[in-house]
């Protein structure tokens, strides 16, 4: 019997073209003998589509070629049921697959994606929305802010971004963290809400993180000036600063001193004061080398 796979695209994750990625990934189905139904992302509905397109088929895996957002899309439309998620990284933010160690050709990721064994990893939520890598408050989701407003994509996009997100941020926030029995409170720039470790640049931000070991942590980020923004965005992060806590727990409750940015997975969510935070243990299957 012919297994079914169901890939969903993101036609515009990254600001490349995917018909070449589609075809080469229809091609190495059919080498497979598997039956392969794509659905590109619109937009709109793409939930509701994705769960019924799981109910015609019942593909045994959903793989997913865009960024870490169009792979917390798929998750949240698949919460329900069993299925392995495969990725395939092709998006500005890939946060996820670096963590993962996911290799760098197609070639390799279409082996991991479509047979590869899988681990059973952790999500977060966060004032009632899914977060599968890193979300966070302050100076970066200001970024995020700024550079979805933009007009230039890519590494470049974010450069150009983080000199004015510097230059325009106000005061630090003052940030009250309840978690393990205790609140404690920290004049910040920036709190990282972490279920791994790494930025999709390759920055180490929560050397603890594991993606699948029932916590997760909250990464306060005191100081935060153009160069230690310019280090978060080009992989070369310093965590030993006295600058940084990080407080490991299965939920907390994050409250401000005024609106602040905050952002999931690379998506701007609007300026908030309080974040209710929970650990979602083992809420999805995920392919991995």
């Amino acid at each position: 019997m012919k297994r079914n796979i169901l890939f969903v695209v993101n036609p515009i994750s990254g600001d490349l073209d995917k018909s070449e990625l589609i075809a080469t990934v229809k091609s190495y189905a059919v080498t497979c003998h598997i039956y392969l139904k794509v659905y590109e992302t619109t937009g709109k509905n793409d939930i509701t589509q994705i769960r019924e397109l799981y109910k015609e088929y019942l593909p045994d895996r959903i793989i997913v070629a865009g960024g870490d957002g169009t792979v917390k899309m798929v998750a949240e439309a698949m919460e329900q049921y069993d299925v392995v998620v495969g990725i395939i990284p092709a998006g500005s933010a890939n946060g996820l697959s670096v963590d993962l160690n996911l290799p760098k050709t197609l070639e390799e990721n279409l082996n991991i994606a479509f047979h590869n064994n899988y681990i059973e990893m952790d999500m977060i939520c966060i004032n009632g929305k899914k977060s599968i890598h890193l979300s966070d408050i302050g100076l970066n989701a200001d970024l995020i802010k700024n550079y979805e407003e933009s007009n230039i994509r890519g590494f470049w996009g974010y450069a150009s971004q983080a000199y004015t997100t510097i230059k325009e941020s106000g005061d630090p926030f003052v940030v009250a963290i309840t978690a393990n029995n205790q609140t404690v409170e920290h004049e910040a720039r920036m709190v990282v809400i972490a279920n791994s470790q790494k930025y999709g640049t390759g920055v180490v931000i929560n050397p603890k993180g594991t993606v699948n070991d029932g916590k997760f942590e909250l990464v306060v980020l005191k100081n935060l000036d153009l160069i230690i923004l310019g280090k978060i965005i080009t992989g070369n992060m310093p965590i030993d600063s006295d600058d940084i806590v990080i407080i490991s727990t299965d939920q907390a409750v994050i409250k401000t001193n005024h609106p602040v940015s905050f952002q999931i997975d690379g998506e701007y969510c609007g300026a908030q004061t309080k974040l209710d935070v929970r650990i979602l243990h083992k809420q999805m299957k995920i392919a991995i080398p």
